[in-house]
């Protein structure tokens, strides 16, 4: 139900939703709209990866 509410007023926004849970890692997420945060899988763990930062939005 959050998350819907958050697909609905994103608009040109990024949104990060991470929770706790009872894997390895504790917690686990899911990201909306053009963000730098991507989900990964390693060695069966569930990470954060960070994507370059654009030269454009760096200035």
């Amino acid at each position: 139900m959050i998350w819907q509410q958050c697909e609905v007023f994103c608009d040109e926004g990024n949104i990060v939703m991470a929770w706790a849970t009872n894997t390895e890692s504790g917690f686990d997420f899911q990201t909306l709209g053009q963000n730098r945060r991507i989900p990964i899988e390693m060695d069966g763990l569930r990470l954060v990866s960070f994507l370059p930062v654009d030269e454009k939005d760096a200035l």
